[in-house]
Formats: structure tokens, C-alpha cells, sequence
């Protein structure tokens, strides 16, 4: 079951957007503080982690941070910070995504689901995927150079040693690969990498494309 962390303090917040989560067949873990928040993540290993940037103590900022020196899970986060400043310190800090409050809960869940829809299918589904369709022939890894990206198992090798790259990044190294020696602008980019997303097209590119 696909594991979701929420950490918020608003507790009038976490309890609907839980309920929400459940609905949708998510497991669903919470914390209301930063702390605890970045504990769970390092020890239970979420799928992707909704987290909130105003908090007491240790804030979204620095729980972002500390997440993204030891892990490459999706993280989107939540702010009642509407500048665009405070949006481009999110993506720069490592976040996948952002939604500004107050939001509906059923924006959150659908946006959750297009990052899994981003992460693509896992290894075993696509195995499966390809026995029904009767592809019996696995796909090539794309090389260039040194450089390997294996899409079946959504990894990406440099001089033989794996790559951890966020999701963003992967589909945007992707995206690359398919269409190198092509011009393409950054409103195709953005909208082929980051479906559904209110970040600022134009920022949110330059800032991946530098962390590649």
C-alpha cells in the first residue's frame, strides 16, 4: 500500500486531508511538528511526504532540507507564503511541488496522484504490463556516453554507479534524452515534466535543469 506522510501542526487540517488520503486507499502516517515529522521520515520510509512550511520549533524549510541530504522522496509542500520568492526557496530546497492555502482537499489528492502518474509504474507493474500485452522483448536501456537510463527500472547509471535523482529530475533528464539535438521551450518542457503544477514555468525549469 502506498504510504503517504503528512506533516502539519494544524491538527483542523491533518484530520480531513487523512480521511481524504484513506479514502483514496493511501496509508497514511501524521506529525505535528517538524521533529517528529523528519524521524518518520527517515525511519518509515514513505512514498511521498505532504509537508507543511509554517511550524513551530523545526520548520518546513529545514525539514525539507534535512530530508533531501539523506533521501530523494517526492515531497510537496504547504504554505500560506504566496510569493513567488517563497516558491522558488521550496523547489530550490528539493520540494516536487507546492499548493498554497487555503486549497481544497480534492486539488492535494489529485496532485498527489499526478506525482505517482510522474513516478510511473513500478518496476513489477510494468513487468506485468508487458506480459499481458505479449512483450516478451525488454526495452534498452537510452546510453549516451557513460550515462544510462534504464526506464523499465526507473534508474539512471553514470559510470555504472546509480544515480538518485528526484522525480522531476528524472522525467526531466528523460525528457532530454528523448529529444536530444532538439530546441524545445520551456513552456513545452514544463508542461511535459510537470503536469499540473502552479509552479512558475520559466523558474521551476532553470532550477532543475541546474541541479542536472
Amino acid at each position: 500500500m502506498t504510504h503517504i506522510l503528512l506533516i502539519d501542526d494544524e491538527r483542523k487540517l491533518t484530520g480531513p486531508l487523512q480521511s481524504a488520503f484513506e479514502r483514496e486507499g493511501y496509508q497514511v502516517t501524521v506529525a505535528h511538528d517538524g521533529h517528529a515529522g523528519l524521524s518518520l521520515a527517515l525511519v518509515s520510509k514513505p512514498d511521498v511526504i505532504v509537508l507543511d512550511v509554517m511550524m513551530p520549533g523545526l520548520d518546513g524549510w529545514q525539514v525539507c532540507q534535512a530530508i533531501r541530504e539523506r533521501s530523494s522522496v517526492p515531497i510537496i509542500m504547504l504554505t500560506a507564503l504566496d510569493e513567488s520568492v517563497d516558491r522558488i526557496k521550496g523547489l530550490e530546497m528539493g520540494a516536487d511541488d507546492y499548493l498554497v492555502k487555503p486549497f481544497n482537499v480534492r486539488e492535494l489528492v489529485a496532485r498527489v496522484k499526478a506525482l505517482f502518474r510522474r513516478i510511473r509504474l513500478t518496476h513489477e507493474e510494468l513487468d506485468a504490463q508487458q506480459q499481458s500485452n505479449g512483450q516478451a522483448r525488454k526495452p534498452v536501456p537510452l546510453q549516451f556516453g557513460n550515462l544510462s537510463i534504464d526506464e523499465r527500472r526507473h534508474e539512471v547509471r553514470l559510470d555504472d554507479h546509480p544515480l538518485r535523482l528526484r522525480p522531476q529530475e528524472y522525467e526531466l533528464l528523460l525528457f532530454f534524452a528523448r529529444h536530444r539535438g532538439i530546441t524545445i521551450s520551456r513552456d513545452t518542457i514544463f508542461d511535459r515534466v510537470w503536469e499540473g503544477s502552479e509552479a512558475n514555468n520559466n523558474r521551476t525549469v532553470d532550477v532543475h535543469v541546474r541541479w542536472l
